[in-house]
């Protein structure tokens, strides 16, 4: 049916599926397509990526598309590959057009069924793999609409309240290559630093899929969890708990609990560790029994803080034994998983699909890993890649989701040894995580000098006060941080010095 939206003196007609319903911020809209035939013209568009690596942010719509291409594996991981459309312009639940004097027309949806917004010159336009959940439409001030549009899905999702404080981590500095013996003399360095979380990344497991102590940690994990609290800090643990490799137990043994292709063979669902990995379907009883055996051993041991990888992988198409939306298939996995472990242990998600994380995760990564580098030489091109710019990108990107969970734009550096950032760049970083109010580190002690040792501990205790003044402009305890440059590609970096 058509229906004309009214924004003050701005008339918007659209072609919707049954009449929508004014209110305060807006109007909503019930389930179905959706188009929007707006007056602007060529302007600006602003993509959402589906999961945390998911490129996200402005572009023209007679200009490039943002997304991942040339590379069908990468996609498979680091976004939505069925509904990709790298030709033209459209991204995951969410988009906005730019209108005049900084008002954007937003059009986003208020839960699950694979939402896909897009958007050209002449119109904005929405829809979904399965009508489940309805839209709102507001047209406005950039941050009001996407202020009101968070508020809108946390009504309807939920919204946990639990902070994780300042997080130190193990992956960027020792990543696989951590045992007890290593984990312990971190901590003792640590001890005394205003860390709240010490968190065991990827590597004591003995194969992705197989959530038991690896060789080397002979002692158990529950030890290790003792000698992190001992240390004066909550136990953090890494786990991906929806995939296995193909050499884990579980794949071997029971093929049967994964998810199925076409052919009834298991799907593979993404790439890592040098190999295709799968997905447990957890629309099985005997998968939701095993992720309450592995939840209940994990939080057994004594972590209270959990971070949780490579989740998307719980929602990518396939054959599963219920006949399920893959997004409802995935959140209730993931509530499955929050009644095992309970309010009191905080959930990160890494690689989780958005939308369907609200309310359950208590805080979720909004941007591709970071790197002690500027750029990825290995993915040129790829928006997904490791490295500094790229999580800077993503993450500004996303400062509108602090209303829906805390939003963790990836560790920040501090150590000029191994590291190829330069101090302007580390800097960048640690004002992101300011902005985003998320700090963590994987910056060992030893590998900071006395200096950097001083900004680390004074970094952690400052208490920001922090205001955005435009797009990509902050204010960060009354000092204007204008981002504009690095998160546009404008920012050109300083050629390193040479030594004679």
């Amino acid at each position: 049916m058509l229906h004309t939206f009214a924004f003050h003196d701005l008339f918007i007609p659209g072609n919707v599926s049954a009449p929508p319903t004014r209110i305060d911020t807006g109007y909503l809209i019930p389930p179905g397509r959706v188009a929007l035939l707006h007056p602007f013209g060529e302007t600006e568009f602003y993509r959402h990526g589906w999961n945390s690596w998911s490129p996200s942010g402005w572009t023209r719509t007679d200009g490039e598309t943002i997304g991942i291409k040339n590379s069908p594996g990468r996609l498979l991981t680091a976004d939505d590959a069925v509904n990709d459309t790298p030709h033209a312009h459209s991204g995951s639940a969410v988009g906005a057009i730019a209108g005049p004097n900084g008002d954007v027309l937003l059009l986003g949806s208020l839960g699950l069924g694979t939402p896909r917004v897009g958007a050209d010159g002449n119109t904005l336009w929405a829809r979904a793999e399965h009508d489940e959940a309805g839209w709102f439409v507001a047209y406005g001030p950039e941050q009001k609409v996407f202020a009101d549009y968070a508020d809108l899905v946390s009504e309807r999702l939920g919204r946990r309240s639990q902070k994780a404080g300042r997080v130190w981590s193990s992956w960027y500095s020792f990543y696989e290559g951590i045992d007890e013996q290593l984990v312990a003399r971190t901590a003792a360095d640590l001890s005394g630093y205003p860390f709240d979380v010490f968190q065991l990344d990827d590597g004591w497991e003995p194969i992705v899929g197989d959530w038991t102590a690896g060789p080397d940690f002979p002692s158990g994990m529950e030890a290790t969890a003792r000698t992190i609290r001992d240390a004066g800090f909550r136990p953090g643990l890494w786990l991906a708990p929806l995939i296995a490799l193909p050499q884990s137990p579980i794949v071997r043994e029971r093929p049967d609990l994964l998810v199925k292709d076409e052919h009834g063979q298991p799907l593979v669902t993404g790439y890592n560790w040098g190999s295709h990995y799968h997905s447990l379907d957890t629309t099985q009883d005997e998968v939701k029994e095993h992720l309450r055996e592995v939840f209940t051993r994990v939080t057994g041991w004594g972590f209270s803080y959990l971070k949780l990888d490579f989740m998307y992988a719980g929602a990518v198409p396939g054959h599963r034994q219920r006949d399920l939306h893959r997004e409802a298939a995935y959140r209730d996995a993931i509530q499955h998983i929050r009644q095992v472990v309970g309010d009191e242990v905080y959930l990160l998600g890494c690689g989780v699909p958005m939308i369907p994380s609200v309310g359950v995760f208590d805080g979720a990564r909004v941007g591709p890993d970071v790197g002690a580098f500027w750029d990825n030489a290995e993915r040129v091109g790829d928006p997904s890649g490791v490295g500094a710019r790229n999580s800077i990108i993503d993450s500004v990107n996303r400062a509108w989701m602090k209303r829906l969970y805390e939003v963790d734009p990836d560790a920040v550096y501090f150590r000029s040894a191994r590291n190829l950032l330069d101090a302007s760049q580390r800097g960048m970083l640690q004002d992101v995580a300011a902005i985003l109010e998320f700090k963590s580190t994987s910056d060992p002690v030893e590998w900071l000098s006395e200096s950097e040792r001083e900004e680390l501990r004074r970094y952690l205790e400052r208490s920001n006060e922090v205001r955005q003044l435009g797009r990509y402009t902050f204010s960060i305890d009354g000092r204007e941080v204008d981002l504009t440059a690095a998160v546009t590609g404008t920012y050109v970096p300083e050629p390193p010095s040479v030594v004679a």
